[in-house]
């Protein structure tokens, strides 16, 4: 089904695209691959079922501070705040273009518990003081690749260092990293727990946490109440999450 190309806009690093389709809308940098994804009528819905799968975090934790890395369209931050009412939301972004674009045409939400930063992850993680977030949220994507950031070992690194004592991370890699790898080896290292989510379109979300614990069952109603707030299907996302350290 085409979509109608609604905006276009260009910098330094290149288009960005909004396309609406009949009741979806989404971001695309100049190329085939989605970058953000939303309901129409209700912007904070993800669509994409990785970007859902980035949210189960949620379901161990109710952090009181969340960093995502890579805002995209603005869907994880919306869903955040819709889930989250208590909680401040810290989006790291590096191009300004995008944040225009999710602001105009993805409803991003206009918070006080929302702050926007427009720069280079790296130099904002290192600036963040230890303990300064419960979850790390990261999906940094040009038009054609992961950023390269989110596979060296030194991200790993700092990211633990400025999550609490029982944060949690979660990242989005468009191939499995190498299990056997110094950067899996770097994750093992700095969290107690290591799992994964492999989505339909072959996306691969993998999560730490910095305390031992265990998985819940599908059926925990805890779940259920999720569910009620925000209907991404959290039972049926926890079902395919498998533990790998």
């Amino acid at each position: 089904m085409k979509g109608n190309i609604v905006h276009f806009a260009r910098d330094d690093l290149g288009g960005i695209l909004v396309i609406d389709y009949r009741k979806h809308r989404v971001m695309t940098f100049d190329s085939v691959f989605e970058q953000s994804k939303i309901a129409r009528r209700r912007p904070h819905l993800p669509v994409h079922e990785y970007s859902r799968a980035m949210l189960l975090p949620v379901a161990f934790s109710q952090p009181a501070h969340v960093s995502i890395l890579g805002l995209g369209g603005g869907v994880i931050a919306n869903a955040l705040l819709h889930l989250l009412p208590e909680c401040q939301v810290h989006a790291v972004e590096l191009r300004q273009a995008v944040v225009d674009v999710a602001r105009e045409y993805f409803d991003l939400a206009d918070s006080p518990r929302l702050k926007v930063t427009i720069e280079d992850a790296r130099n904002v993680l290192a600036r963040l003081p230890a303990g300064h977030t419960g979850l790390i949220l990261a999906d940094m994507y040009s038009a054609e690749r992961m950023s390269p950031i989110q596979v060296q070992r030194e991200f790993i690194r700092q990211c633990s260092r400025v999550l609490t004592d029982s944060g949690w991370i979660a990242l989005n890699y468009h191939r499995t990293p190498d299990l056997n790898g110094p950067f899996f080896n770097q994750l093992k290292q700095e969290f107690a727990v290591v799992l994964a989510f492999k989505s339909k379109t072959n996306n691969t979300v993998i999560y730490g946490s910095k305390k031992p614990f265990e998985l819940p069952a599908s059926t925990d109603p805890h779940l259920k109440s999720l569910e009620e707030v925000l209907p991404i299907d959290w039972r049926r996302l926890m079902a395919r999450v498998i533990a790998l350290s």
